[in-house]
C-alpha cells in the first residue's frame, strides 16, 4: 500500500470516500421521491441481523453486488429506491444477550449502530430514512396485524402437534429450521414433543406457490429447492378401520357396512401412499409414536410397553429417526386394524422411522415391495404378500403364492411400465397403474378410497418459548375463548425482563411476567389471560419489503398508492440458504394478503437472484470455522472502492470466490491506473490537446467495452465487467499514450456502479456536474463501430492455407485476389498451373483452385 500510494500522492481513498459520504448524506443523493417517480426499480437486498461481531465479509460480498445492479439501473435513468434495515429480533440475538450477560434491549442498538457505521462506510447507495428494525414497536405493531388478519380468515390456528424441540435454544422449530435432524441455529441434535402451538396453514397454499414456480424469474436453483421442499406427491388417501379394544370389531371388517364418509373415517387410520396397487400387500399398518390414535387402539396388556417405546423415543433426534440403515424397533399395540380391501385384520405397530411430521403419521407396510418394511417385517416376523410382479415372470398366471423379490431378501421395489398385479383378488393381471386407480375407484364407494395429491410441506409452527421476539397477539378468557387482541390496542409490546432465560420445560419467560399476562378480556371485560408465546422471526422478515416505501404512515402497515407504485420488488439478491425459510413464508404471506384484499399482487418478487458464497483458507467463511473477515481493517488500508471491487473480482458473483488477501492488489492497482489516466487526460486538456475525435482503435476498444460491461451488469457478471474495464485501461495507456478527456468519459460513468466514490471525484474533475448517479448517463455503444476497417484473409490454394492478407473491410474478390497473388509464397504454388476456380467468401477467405 505504501509503495503504490507514494506513486499517486493525489489519490487518497479515505479522504475521498469521506468527502463523497458526506455529500450524498447533505445532499439525499440516495433519497428518491416515492410518490413521483416516474420510472420505479424497487432494488432489494435480504436485511441483514446485526450481530455483536458487526458486519463480516459475506455480507459485504451480498450487499456490494445488489448495490452495483442498482446503481446501474439509476444510471440507465430509473428511479432506483434502495432501501436496508435490521432483523433484530430472534434466537441467535437473544442467546448472544444470554452468552455476554447484556439485556438484548440494550445489545441489539449498539449492534445496530455499529452495523449502520460499517454500511455507510461501504458506499452503498441505501435511503437511510427508511430503514426498518424488526425490535421497533412501530414495525412488530403491523407483524401482529398481519397474525390477527390471517387469525380472522382462519389461516391462524392453535393446535396439539408433535413440533421440534431444539433442547439447547429451548424452543420449538419450524421444519425448515432443521437441517439434517440438527438445528439450524446451534446444529444440536432436534427431537420431538407434543405441544399446543401457533400454526400458519400454509399448507393451503402449497399448490399455488408450487404451481407459480413456473413463472416467476427466480435462479434456477433456489427454484429447485422450493420444488423439492414443497414435494408434491400424487397418489391415494386409505382409510383402515380399527378394531376399538372392548367393541368386539370395527363393523367394517367385511367391507360391507354402508355409513356414510365420516363415520367411517372416524374410526380409521387415515394413510397416504403413492402406490394404491400394492393395497392387498399391506400386512400391517405402523403408527409413529407420536400419533394421536395409539392410545386409542392400544390393548391393556400392551399399554406398559408401548409406553415406555413412546417415552424413549420422544428424546430421539430427528436425524437418527430418519436413517434408512438403522436397525428397526417397533412395538406392537395389540391392537388391530382393517385391511379395507382384504377385510383381513392386520396388526397395528408402532416405530420411531415413522415420523409424525410427514404424510398422516401412518403408513401401510407392504414389505415384498419396500425396503424398510421389509426389513421390519423380516424382524418381527410378520407376514410378507407379493402383489406385484414384472409381466414377464408372471406369464398367464394372476395368483401366485411365490414370487421372486430380487437378489437376497430385499424387497422388489422397482416400479416400471410393464409391472401386473398379483394376489390382488379380482384386480390380479391389471397393468400396476390402471389396477391402482382402479383399487380407488372400488373402495372411494365405501368412503375407504379417494384420489390425492399430498405435500411434503407442513403448516409453519410460528410459536416461540422465547423471549426476544414479538408478543403473539392472542388473549384467552374462560368465558370468550380465544380473543384476538383489538387492532386500536396494538402493539402488544415486549416487556423489559430482567430474567428473560428460557425454560427447559418448554414455558416462555414471559409465562413469569404476571404484570403482562394478566389482563381484562377485551369482549367481556372479565379476567383473562395473555399468549406469552412470541412470534417467529422468519414471520418479521416475511413483509419487511411491504414496509420500506411506507414507514412514515403510522395508521397503515402498507400504503395502497406507494404499494401499487413500487411493488412487487423489482429485483432481489440474497443467499440461497433461504430458499425454504424466508423465501418462502414471504411468498406465503403475500400471497394470503393478497387474498384478503390487502395486496394486488401474489408474488412478491419480479426477479430473485441467488449470490455466491466466499471461502476462505479451503473453507466456506463462517463464525464456527473461525475465518470470518470483518471489513473494517481491509476498507480503513485500501478504501471501500478497492475493496468493493476488489470482492466483485473474485469470481462469478452468483458462485462465489476464494478470498484471498494478497489478491487485492489488482483491484487496487487498477483504480490508481483509472485515477491517473483521467489526472492525464485533464492534464492534456488544460493543455489545448486531446479532446477532439478518439482514435479508431481506442474507439472500437470503448465499444467493446461499454457492451461487455453493459451485458455484464445486467447479468450480474461483476467479475468479467471489471475485466473488460481493465482492458480498456490497458489499450487507453498502451505504448505509453496520454489518453483524452472523450476516451475517460465513458470509463468514469462504467466504474461508477462498482466504486462510486473514485467515479464521483473523477466524474467532478472532468467538469461533470455532481453527483454521477443524477447528471451522467449510461453510454450505449455502436455495433458498427465494433467492426475493425481492415481483417485478414487467409488465402488457400487447393484448400492449404499459404499466406494472409490484410484488406479493408468489403473488399471485393478481384482485390483480395491481386493482393494474395503478389504473396511470395502463394506464387510458387501457382506457378506454371492455370486457376481454374476462384472461392472467395466476403471477409473470411480466398481459395485458389489451381491445375
Amino acid at each position: 500500500m505504501a509503495r503504490v500510494a507514494a506513486e499517486h500522492d493525489d489519490y487518497v481513498p479515505e479522504r475521498v470516500e469521506a468527502r463523497w459520504r458526506s455529500f450524498w448524506e447533505e445532499e439525499g443523493t440516495n433519497q428518491v421521491d416515492l410518490d413521483a417517480a416516474e420510472r420505479p426499480f424497487f432494488n432489494l437486498m435480504m436485511y441483514p441481523y446485526p450481530s455483536a461481531e458487526g458486519l463480516h465479509v459475506g455480507n459485504l460480498y451480498a450487499f456490494t453486488g445488489a448495490d452495483i445492479h442498482g446503481r446501474y439501473r439509476r444510471l440507465l435513468g430509473e428511479d432506483v429506491f434502495e432501501p436496508i434495515g435490521f432483523d433484530a429480533f430472534g434466537i441467535h440475538s437473544e442467546n448472544h444477550a444470554l452468552q455476554v450477560g447484556v439485556h438484548p434491549m440494550e445489545l441489539i442498538p449498539r449492534n445496530v449502530a455499529n452495523f449502520e457505521r460499517q454500511l455507510r462506510r461501504a458506499g452503498l447507495m441505501y435511503d437511510w430514512t427508511r430503514t426498518v428494525d424488526t425490535t421497533d414497536p412501530e414495525y412488530y405493531r403491523w407483524t401482529q396485524w398481519i397474525f390477527l388478519k390471517l387469525f380472522e380468515a382462519g389461516l391462524a390456528e392453535k393446535k396439539e402437534a408433535p413440533v421440534n424441540w431444539c433442547p439447547s435454544c429451548k424452543t420449538v422449530l419450524a421444519n425448515e429450521q432443521v437441517i439434517a435432524g440438527r438445528c439450524e441455529r446451534c446444529s444440536t441434535p432436534v427431537g420431538q414433543r407434543m405441544l399446543s402451538q401457533w400454526f400458519f396453514r400454509i399448507t393451503e397454499y402449497a399448490g399455488r406457490l408450487l404451481d407459480n414456480l413456473e413463472w416467476i424469474d427466480w435462479s434456477r436453483t433456489t427454484k429447485t429447492a422450493q420444488r423439492n421442499w414443497i414435494g408434491r406427491s400424487e397418489g391415494a388417501r386409505l382409510w383402515f378401520p380399527f378394531v376399538v379394544v372392548g367393541d368386539g370389531g370395527s363393523g367394517l371388517a367385511d367391507g360391507s357396512a354402508e355409513a356414510d364418509g365420516s363415520a367411517v373415517r372416524a374410526r380409521a387410520i387415515e394413510v397416504f401412499t403413492t402406490r394404491p396397487d400394492t393395497l392387498f400387500g399391506a400386512t400391517f399398518l405402523v403408527l409413529s409414536p407420536e400419533h394421536p390414535v395409539v392410545d386409542e387402539v392400544t390393548t391393556a396388556d400392551r399399554l406398559e410397553e408401548v409406553a415406555a417405546y413412546q417415552a424413549a423415543t420422544a428424546g430421539q433426534d430427528l436425524m437418527e429417526r430418519r436413517k434408512v440403515d438403522r436397525v428397526k424397533t417397533g412395538v406392537f399395540t395389540g391392537g388391530h386394524a382393517v385391511n379395507p380391501a382384504t377385510g383381513e385384520e392386520i396388526p397395528i405397530w408402532i416405530a420411531d422411522y415413522v415420523l409424525m411430521d410427514y404424510g398422516t403419521g401412518a403408513i401401510m407396510s407392504v414389505p415384498a415391495h419396500d425396503q424398510r418394511d421389509h426389513e421390519f417385517a423380516t424382524r418381527f416376523d410378520l407376514p410378507i404378500r407379493a402383489v406385484v410382479a414384472a409381466s414377464a415372470g408372471v406369464g398367464k398366471a394372476k395368483d401366485l403364492a411365490d414370487v421372486r423379490l430380487g437378489p437376497g431378501s430385499s424387497a422388489f421395489v422397482e416400479h416400471t411400465a410393464d409391472e401386473v398385479l398379483i394376489n390382488s383378488g379380482r384386480f390380479s393381471g391389471m397393468p400396476a397403474d390402471d389396477g391402482g386407480r382402479a383399487i380407488v375407484e372400488w373402495l372411494a364407494e365405501r368412503h375407504l378410497a379417494e384420489p390425492a395429491i399430498n405435500y411434503r410441506l407442513h403448516d409453519w409452527c410460528i410459536s416461540r418459548q422465547r423471549y426476544w421476539g414479538p408478543p403473539i397477539p392472542i388473549i384467552y378468557c374462560e368465558s370468550c375463548g380465544t380473543v384476538p387482541v383489538p387492532e386500536d390496542d396494538l402493539p402488544v409490546r415486549l416487556p423489559y425482563m430482567e430474567d428473560f432465560r428460557p425454560e427447559a420445560a418448554g414455558v416462555s419467560p414471559l409465562a413469569r411476567a404476571e404484570e403482562f399476562y394478566r389482563v381484562e378480556c377485551p369482549t367481556c371485560g372479565g379476567e383473562a389471560r395473555r399468549e406469552t408465546d412470541v412470534s417467529d422471526t422468519f414471520l418479521d422478515s416475511a413483509w419487511y419489503f411491504l414496509r420500506y416505501p411506507s414507514t412514515e404512515f403510522e395508521d397503515r402497515p402498507f400504503d395502497e398508492a406507494r404499494t401499487r407504485r413500487w411493488l412487487p420488488v423489482d429485483s432481489y439478491i440474497g443467499g440461497e440458504e433461504h430458499s425454504v425459510l424466508h423465501l418462502l413464508y414471504s411468498r406465503f404471506i403475500v400471497m394470503a394478503l393478497h387474498d384478503l384484499g390487502h395486496l394486488e399482487f401474489e408474488e412478491p418478487y419480479r426477479r430473485f437472484r441467488k449470490h455466491g458464497l466466499l471461502i476462505k483458507d479451503g473453507a466456506k467463511i463462517s463464525k464456527s470455522r473461525g475465518n470470518v473477515v470483518i471489513p473494517d481493517a481491509y476498507v480503513d488500508r485500501y478504501g471501500a472502492d478497492t475493496f468493493r471491487t476488489y470482492l466483485m473480482f473474485l469470481g462469478p458473483y452468483q458462485e462465489g470466490g476464494d478470498f484471498r488477501d494478497h489478491g487485492i492488489a489488482g483491484p487496487e492497482r487498477f483504480l490508481y491506473r483509472v485515477w491517473d489516466s483521467v489526472g492525464a487526460a485533464v492534464a492534456a486538456s488544460a493543455g489545448g490537446q486531446g479532446s477532439g475525435e478518439i482514435e479508431p482503435e481506442i474507439e472500437r476498444a470503448l465499444q467493446r467495452a461499454i457492451k461487455k460491461v453493459s451485458e455484464d451488469l445486467e447479468g450480474l457478471s461483476y467479475n468479467t465487467a471489471i475485466a473488460a474495464l481493465m482492458d480498456y485501461v490497458n489499450t487507453l495507456r498502451s505504448e505509453g499514450r496520454t489518453p483524452s478527456l472523450p476516451e475517460v468519459r465513458p470509463l468514469i460513468i462504467m466504474l461508477a456502479p462498482v466504486a462510486p466514490h473514485i467515479a464521483e471525484e473523477l466524474w467532478e474533475r472532468i467538469g461533470g456536474e455532481p453527483s454521477i448517479f443524477d447528471h451522467a448517463t449510461w453510454p450505449t455503444y455502436d455495433p458498427a463501430k465494433l467492426e475493425e476497417d481492415e481483417v485478414d484473409i487467409p488465402v488457400q490454394v487447393n484448400g492449404k492455407l499459404r499466406a494472409t492478407v490484410r484488406v479493408a473491410r468489403g473488399a471485393s474478390r478481384e482485390t483480395v485476389e491481386e493482393l494474395a497473388l503478389r504473396d511470395e509464397n502463394v506464387r510458387r504454388h501457382v506457378e506454371g498451373a492455370t486457376i481454374r476456380k476462384v472461392v472467395h467468401v466476403p471477409d473470411r477467405l480466398i481459395n485458389l483452385v489451381v491445375g
